[in-house]
């Protein structure tokens, strides 16, 4: 015994194959098939009750011409043939119905309704519409209106009362072809939808090829996830940085099993403040390093975070990016020790220096000599400041001792110092200040800024031209201005000139002179006095520098 749930799946896998899915010959069949149903029915119930009616040959012809309709619609290579040429079957089945209605009248009434399947096939259809509501009407009422005709002595009450069916097949065709093309029109909506459907998910499917495709190239780790805290998306770099990370006896860590430590590669971050953990919380940050793994193979990683938001402006996730910095930063750590170590070289024989040039200024040289051995001194105490606050600024702290000081004075002395070099390069030097202008500084750093800003300014004036210093005091602070028409900068190394070692391409290109320092130190001084400096520049016209500083 056959298995019914078995049966009931496979008859409802069956029924779910669309009507289009099958090959046309199978639909021409299909369609054919319950009228040849109802006709082996009917032939049940007339051998059953009306066994004379066999005999019958009209109504023989009715049951053979069914028959071979019936393998007509499989054997006829509809495909071959012009596409609407099936529907000369149910045409032939009009006139066989007709024949068997005339056949049949005296066992079993109503043949004449066997019409309905031709009617329902040629308006299902959707092809010659207006042609098969024609057919729909009149192909019944020539099944009851020629026999009659051919008889002869027809009334008029005769025609009147064979009017109901072909009316009610009328009806019925028009119920057909308007739910035909009302479901050809949502069709063809689906289809059109479908095929937009398709188009859009080519595209996505090519700009997610893009997307991967991009982000496994840059040499980045990107890192997406939802507002749950679930990866959404990780690239090729950051799968590596997430292996990197990982204890070598934990294959899948979650976020607290992780190797991420602080800047001193020792301490391990807390959840709360590691990168990911902070975005999932909805923070935005940039520049947040990190080191990854532990022993030699500990990596220097800078994360930056930007939120997502969905259309109501809730978060919905979070993008992090991880950048090794890991060379940058050992370079970093080396240069300061190497201006570290070089520093505290240079303070020993320094020292020495002024020590034996005190002890001959102590025993009363010749002017002559005395004058040289002050030059000797100050620009060996000037070497002395300078290494001392090289060594201050890789320590990050530089000490001021402010007092009284006339910065007008100041002024002045810095550039009659600097006249002889200005005047040697063709540059025009001048001072614009107050007769004094008093203000609680500390001089010998405030001089060393203004000599390090006239000598850049000189410097970077190489085809000569004019350098002016203004003083002024502006809403109790002294402002200082120091100008020049050399060769300017571009916004980029503007950004970036109190960076320490940093010079211009500009400058570089032409080998003047330099290591970088003079500015970050003078940037340092201004701000240890609670001041601003600025910078503003035009490549190929001059410089301004303005520093300002509480009176």
């Amino acid at each position: 015994m056959a298995n019914p749930v078995a049966w009931s799946s496979g008859g409802l896998r069956f029924f779910r194959r669309q009507f289009h899915e099958y090959s046309l010959r199978d639909r021409v069949a299909m369609s054919q098939m319950p009228l040849f149903i109802t006709t082996l029915l009917t032939v049940f119930l007339v051998w059953a009750f009306f066994p004379g009616t066999m005999g019958n040959p009209l109504f023989a012809s009715f049951v053979v011409s069914q028959l071979v309709l019936m393998v007509l619609c499989y054997v006829i290579p509809w495909e071959r043939l012009p596409f609407t040429s099936f529907l000369v079957i149910p045409l032939l089945d009009f006139v066989s119905i007709a024949v068997g209605r005339e056949g049949g009248q005296d066992s079993l009434t109503g043949i004449s309704l066997l019409a309905v399947f031709p009617v329902i096939w040629l308006c299902a259809s959707g092809y010659y519409p207006k042609a098969a509501l024609w057919l729909s009407f009149l192909a019944p009422l020539a099944i009851i209106w020629v026999p009659l005709l051919l008889k002869g002595n027809v009334t008029a009450q005769d025609l009147t009362r064979s009017l109901l069916l072909p009316v009610m097949m009328l009806g019925i065709g028009i119920s057909v072809s308007v739910l035909t093309l009302s479901m050809m029109r949502q069709q063809r909506e689906l289809e059109d939808k479908d095929a937009q459907l398709q188009a859009n998910l080519r595209t996505s499917q090519r700009q997610e090829s893009l997307l991967n495709t991009v982000l496994d190239t840059v040499h980045l780790g990107v890192l997406a996830v939802d507002a749950d805290g679930h990866d959404v998306l990780m690239n090729r770099k950051q799968r590596a940085n997430h292996l990197l990370a990982s204890p070598k006896d934990n294959p899948d860590p979650n976020e607290s099993q992780l190797l991420v430590f602080g800047p001193d590669r020792k301490t391990l971050i807390p959840v709360q403040d590691r990168p990911v953990r902070r975005a999932v919380l909805g923070e935005t940050f940039t520049d947040y390093l990190v080191w990854l793994g532990d022993g030699r193979d500990q990596r220097a990683f800078v994360t930056t975070a930007r939120a997502m938001r969905d259309g109501d402006g809730a978060f919905a996730g979070s993008v992090i990016a991880f950048s090794d910095v890991t060379d940058l930063v050992n370079a970093l750590a080396a240069k300061d020790d190497f201006v570290s170590s070089v520093s505290h070289e240079f303070r020993t024989p320094l020292t020495s220096i002024l020590g034996y040039v005190e002890i001959l200024l102590a025993d009363d040289p010749e002017e002559s000599q005395e004058e040289m051995l002050e030059i000797i001194r100050r620009n060996s105490e000037r070497l002395l400041t300078l290494v001392s606050d090289l060594l201050a600024s890789r320590n990050g702290q530089l000490i001021v001792t402010p007092h009284t000081v006339d910065v007008a004075e100041l002024v002045r002395a810095s550039v009659s110092s600097a006249m002889p070099r200005a005047t040697a390069s063709g540059v025009v030097l001048a001072a614009e200040t107050p007769d004094q202008l008093e203000a609680h500084v500390d001089g010998a750093r405030i001089s060393q800024v203004l000599d390090n800003l006239v000598s850049n300014a000189i410097k970077y004036s190489p085809d000569g031209g004019n350098v002016l210093v203004s003083l002024a005091r502006e809403d109790g602070h002294l402002e200082c201005r120091v100008t020049d028409t050399g060769m300017g900068m571009t916004p980029e190394d503007a950004s970036e000139v109190f960076a320490k070692f940093f010079r211009t391409s500009n400058v570089r290109r032409t080998a003047i002179p330099g290591v970088g320092l003079g500015l970050p130190i003078s940037k340092a001084i201004v701000e240890a006095h609670g001041g601003t400096i600025s910078v503003d520049s035009t490549l190929g016209q001059g410089t301004t520098f303005t520093f300002r500083v509480p009176v």
